[in-house]
């Protein structure tokens, strides 16, 4: 099921969804530790690295 999934999305599609997962987790741990700003800041990255997998994979 896992392999199949990997197969259909693609390896570097699925690297990109760790990253922006992992991305998520250190902005909430920031943010839980006080650092609002840093963690506001680096909370954008997410969307920012999902926008450009979409732009880059309409434009295949």
């Amino acid at each position: 099921m896992f392999k199949e999934f990997i197969e259909k999305l693609g390896v570097m599609n699925c690297i990109m969804l760790v990253v922006v997962l992992s991305i998520i987790v250190v902005s909430e741990i920031l943010f839980l530790r006080g650092e609002k700003l840093e963690a506001i800041f680096i909370a954008f990255w997410a969307p920012t690295i999902l926008g450009f997998m979409i732009y880059f994979k309409l434009n295949e």
